[in-house]
C-alpha cells in the first residue's frame, strides 16, 4: 500500500495509476473517507476524555461524601457513554470502509513505464538470438511431446479436467532439469534457498498484494481457510512479515515450488498444449533491499539479467519488453517481461517477468529496516521468475527440433538429463 500522507499530496498521480491499471477506485472518495474518519476519530477521542474526566470527578465526589452530585454526574456519564458507543460504531464503519478503499489503491508507476491498455502496448527493448528458419515443416510441442512420449494431455484431462497434463519420461527430466539449472545458477549468484509453504493464510496473500484483486485467480482450501499460492513470492516475502531486517546487503532468496492458478477469464485462450495450465512449477527469485530507488533499480536489472542468462544457457531466442501501465498488476512500480520465441505461435511468448515494487509490498507486510540514521523505513522488494515450467518446454522443444523429429538438448542441461543429450524418435 501507499502512505496516506503521500496519497494526499500526490492524489492526482495515484488516480492516474488506478485509471491506467483499470482499478475501480476513486481517490477523491478515499480522501473524503479519510477526512470523515479523522474527524470522527477526533470526536471519539474527545468523548473518551470527557468520560474519563467525569469518572474521576465522580470518584472524588464519592470520596468527599457528596453522593447527590455524584449521582447527577453518573446520569451525565450514561448519556456520554451512549454518545460514545454510537461514535465508536460510526468510527468502526468508517475504518472498515477506509481499509477497503486502501486495499484497492495501486502502486504508482515509474516515469519510464510506457502507457498502454494491454500487452500489445508493451515496448520492446532488445532482442537476443535469432528465431530458427526451418527448411522443413516443423512440429509444435504437442506433436513433439507425443512423438517422444514426453506428455499425455488426454489422460491429464481425464484425471483432473481441462488445462491439466501428465509429463512422462524425458519430459519429466526436462521439466526438472530447467528448474535445477535455474536453481544452481541463482545459488551461484549468492541467493539463499528456501523450501516454502504452498498453502498460506489470507493475510499472506493480502500483505503481498495478491488480494483483494487476485481472489478469482486463486484456489481456496475451504476447510483450511487457506489458499494455494500462484508463486513462491508470497511465502518468500511473508517470511519476513512484521519484522525488522538487515538489508545493508540485499536479502536474496530463491525457491522452487509448484504453483496454482485458476485462470479465470482465460476461457478459450491458449488452450492448446502447455502454454496456460492450472498447475506448474517456478523458480522464483525475491530480493529485499534499502528503500533507495537507485538501489532497487540496479537490482531489477540484475535479476532480469539472471533470467536472460538462463535463456542464453538454454540457447533460446528471446526479447525483453518494458511492460505498459495497462498490463501491470496493482502492486507493481516497474516491470520487464521476457518473451521467448515459440515457432508454433510464430511469436514471442511470455516466459519470465521481473518487477520492482518499491515499498508497496513491504508496507503491507510491515517489513522494515533501520537506515544509516537509525530511522525505521519500509524495504523495497523485487521479484523475478527465473524459469516457469512446463511453459519453457514449448520453446525448448520447438526451437531445438530437427528434420527427423529429433530434439537437441542444450549442453547446459546435459548434467541434469541422466545422460540424454538428444531426443530421438522411437
Amino acid at each position: 500500500m501507499l502512505d496516506m500522507g503521500w496519497i494526499r499530496q500526490h492524489h492526482e498521480r495515484v488516480q492516474k495509476a488506478a485509471d491506467s491499471k483499470r482499478i475501480p477506485i476513486s481517490i477523491s472518495e478515499l480522501l473524503a473517507c479519510d477526512e470523515r474518519k479523522r474527524r470522527r476519530l477526533q470526536a471519539t477521542e474527545e468523548l473518551r476524555q470527557t468520560r474519563n474526566k467525569l469518572s474521576e470527578q465522580i470518584r472524588n465526589l464519592i470520596n468527599e461524601g457528596n453522593t447527590d452530585e455524584a449521582e447527577r454526574l453518573k446520569q451525565t456519564g450514561k448519556e456520554i457513554n451512549l454518545r460514545l458507543a454510537q461514535a465508536e460504531e460510526e468510527l468502526a464503519e468508517l475504518l472498515r470502509e477506509f481499509s477497503r478503499l486502501m486495499m484497492l489503491v495501486p502502486n504508482v508507476v515509474s516515469e519510464d513505464t510506457p502507457e498502454g491498455l494491454s500487452d500489445a502496448d508493451n515496448v520492446e527493448l532488445r532482442r537476443v538470438g535469432e528465431p530458427p528458419c526451418f527448411s522443413f515443416e516443423s512440429k509444435d510441442h504437442v506433436k513433439l511431446g507425443e512423438l517422444h512420449d514426453l506428455l499425455d494431455l488426454r489422460r491429464g484431462v481425464k484425471t483432473a479436467g481441462t488445462r491439466h497434463y501428465y509429463l512422462k519420461g524425458a519430459g519429466v527430466l526436462l521439466h526438472r532439469a530447467v528448474q535445477r539449472l535455474a536453481f544452481d545458477l541463482l545459488l551461484g549468484k549468492g541467493f539463499t534457498p528456501l523450501d516454502v509453504p504452498l498453502m498460506v493464510r489470507t493475510e499472506a496473500m493480502t500483505n503481498t498484494g495478491f488480494f483483494p484483486l487476485g481472489l478469482d485467480q486463486t484456489y481456496r482450501l475451504d476447510a483450511e481457510e487457506k489458499w494455494l499460492v500462484g508463486t513462491s513470492e508470497v511465502p518468500l516475502i511473508s517470511y519476513y512479515s512484521n519484522e525488522i531486517v538487515e538489508v545493508t546487503d540485499p536479502i536474496k532468496l530463491v525457491a522452487v515450488s509448484p504453483c496454482f492458478r485458476s485462470e479465470v477469464g482465460s476461457a478459450g485462450r491458449d488452450v492448446h498444449g502447455l502454454y496456460r495450465v492450472h498447475q506448474f512449477a517456478k523458480v522464483e527469485q525475491v530480493v529485499l533491499c534499502e528503500a533507495e530507488p537507485e538501489i532497487s533499480e540496479r537490482l531489477l536489472l540484475e535479476i532480469t539479467a539472471h533470467a536472460e542468462e538462463l535463456l542464453q544457457l538454454l540457447e533460446l531466442p528471446y526479447r525483453v519488453v518494458a511492460v505498459c501501465t495497462g498490463d501491470m498488476s496493482q502492486k507493481t512500480y516497474k516491470q520487464y517481461d521476457i518473451e521467448t520465441w515459440m515457432p508454433s505461435r510464430q511469436a514471442y511468448g511470455e516466459t519470465h517477468s521481473s518487477s520492482n515494487l518499491h515499498d508497496f509490498q513491504a508496507r503491507r507486510s510491515n517489513i522494515r529496516y533501520r537506515d544509516a540514521a537509525g530511522r525505521l523505513r519500509f524495504c523495497h522488494t523485487l521479484n523475478n521468475t527465473a524459469v516457469a515450467s512446463p511453459r519453457i518446454l514449448i520453446p525448448l522443444l520447438e526451437n531445438h527440433q530437427e528434420e527427423d523429429g529429433s530434439v537437441r538438448i542444450p549442453k547446459a542441461l546435459h548434467p541434469y538429463m541422466n545422460g540424454i543429450t538428444r531426443l530421438v524418435p522411437r
